[in-house]
């Protein structure tokens, strides 16, 4: 029985392998159907901005506090700035945005495809001659790749600004000092790290995703099961790809951990 699920895992992560490499490859090769990509464009981004904001901004609220008031204690209040901005750049920004876009966004493309193959509407695709993986994957991928980093950028400016709210309004320090402290670790290092990430979350959200959309069998219990796998798969390879990112960005750009 063990050696059984261990074959179907492998089966299924190859074929996630080949769909995420096929959909990936679909960019450089035509039709590229614009339409589609404008329209996932939309949903995955402008539908998802304002609770990105909204969820960054009260967490860099939340981490202002609870900084303000243990560096307080130290004397280091005037760190507020530097820790919120390291923290949020390197690591809890682009999680966070990782995190909502998948709620979001991953649920939707596995619940929308999974109603498609229920409905045989790939199978209608591929009557025609069209390619699903090319018309209904390419599209999620690439609008994933595009508007994850975008949210994620947008996320980290809303939860510096809320820092700095927690930070002058509340702790009573100098916005001066707090931007001033923000700007230091505003290095290559630390962007580099914080830009790297959403490219590869946003990948892994879209294939997941898509590859259990279309791996929907067994009706609406059977689409229940696929969006919550979806949903599950995500966050699970968030949080590991996070872990193993971190370690060689740590490596590459040669800080001693």
């Amino acid at each position: 029985m063990k050696a059984l699920r261990i074959k179907e895992l492998i089966s299924e992560l190859q074929d996630l392998y080949l769909l995420s490499f096929h959909g990936l490859l679909g960019l450089l090769r035509k039709p590229f159907y614009l339409n589609d990509i404008l329209e996932q464009m939309d949903y995955a981004g402008a539908g998802s901005f304002i609770i990105v904001v909204l969820v960054s901004l009260f967490i860099g609220m939340a981490l202002s506090l609870q900084l303000a008031a243990e560096l307080s204690i130290l004397g280091l209040k005037m760190y507020t700035g530097k820790v919120v901005g390291i923290s949020i750049i390197r690591e809890i920004g682009p999680v966070a945005a990782a995190l909502v876009f998948t709620g979001r966004v991953g649920s939707g493309i596995a619940s929308e495809l999974g109603s498609m193959v229920l409905g045989h509407q790939v199978d209608t695709l591929r009557v025609f001659g069209i390619d699903p993986i090319k018309k209904l994957v390419t599209p999620r991928i690439l609008s994933s790749l595009v508007m994850l980093p975008a949210l994620t950028t947008i996320g980290d400016a809303a939860a510096l600004f809320g820092g700095y709210y927690i930070a002058v309004f509340m702790s009573h320090q100098s916005g001066h000092v707090y931007w001033s402290s923000v700007r230091e670790v505003l290095i290559f290092e630390n962007v580099f790290s914080g830009c790297v990430k959403p490219f590869l979350f946003g990948y892994l959200i879209a294939s997941i995703s898509c590859y259990m959309g279309l791996s929907t069998k067994g009706g609406a219990m059977g689409l229940r099961s696929s969006t919550t796998r979806a949903v599950v798969a995500s966050i699970i390879m968030i949080i590991i790809s996070d872990f193993v990112l971190t370690r060689i960005l740590l490596y590459v750009l040669g800080f001693s951990v």
